[in-house]
């Protein structure tokens, strides 16, 4: 009998690691995986690609339901196009990166991409046996039925180092700084419309800050295929989102 469908579902601050940790836990369980910040990024691009005002709510929220997107759902195969367009390196470029909360904290933007969220995690549940999905509402809203939830966190001073090396190559006190607002404050704008600093009822916390990226894999890994038992801690009730 084949196994059952599987769905892994994965949310953190910027800097916790959650993408690369995702996709190599995807890749070791031979399942599909779900990058939901590139869908944003990727609306974000398309926005400011075609000129439209972030602040125009309305004209935003249409871009998202009308976004031409391609999302890809292999780990090892991560090209995002809009419109047949590769759009993989763009979205990951600086004036995306200051402009895409303008898009993700917009309420209509969200519902309608976190239905195509769904869909997809639907989707490969069937096809390919189950998904690992990572954002930051993927545990309280996209998929609180996953059968296994996992919030990833690190301290600050640590998903600044991870960050700061990530784009400019390393960690001294003028790289961190040239980081620290754009993750510090991103990370309050996005915590507006989403819950990701603290893990909801039944959502095992994983603080990754003194653990290696093999280290953090492994304790994925270890929590999904039944290894160790998951630990939770009490915390405050998750507010169901007006959008779920």
């Amino acid at each position: 009998m084949s196994a059952p469908p599987l769905t892994v579902a994965i949310d953190g601050p910027s800097g916790s690691g959650k993408s690369s940790v995702s996709r190599a836990v995807a890749r070791q369980l031979g399942l599909a995986y779900l990058d939901t910040g590139a869908m944003y990024r990727a609306l974000a691009w398309h926005c400011l690609d075609r000129g439209l005002d972030l602040d125009d709510g309305e004209a935003v929220a249409q871009a998202a339901r009308d976004l031409p997107l391609d999302v890809p759902t292999d780990p090892d195969g991560q090209t995002v196009t809009v419109a047949g367009t590769d759009v993989t390196g763009a979205i990951r470029e600086p004036r995306v990166t200051e402009q895409v909360s303008a898009v993700a904290t917009n309420l209509d933007v969200r519902a309608e991409l976190r239905r195509r969220q769904r869909e997809v995690i639907n989707a490969q549940r069937e096809a390919r046996g189950g998904i690992v999905a990572e954002g930051r509402d993927i545990t309280t809203v996209v998929a609180p039925d996953a059968e296994h939830r996992v919030l990833l966190t690190a301290s600050e001073e640590a998903r600044l180092a991870r960050r700061s090396t990530e784009l400019h190559g390393g960690a001294d006190e003028e790289q961190v700084a040239a980081t620290r607002d754009q993750i510090v404050r991103r990370d309050e704008q996005d915590s507006t419309v989403s819950a990701f600093m603290e893990a909801a009822d039944g959502v095992v916390t994983l603080d990754t800050s003194d653990l290696t990226f093999d280290e953090v894999v492994a304790a994925v890994l270890a929590l999904v295929r039944g290894e160790v038992a998951p630990r939770t801690e009490p915390s405050a009730p998750h507010t169901p989102d007006p959008d779920a």
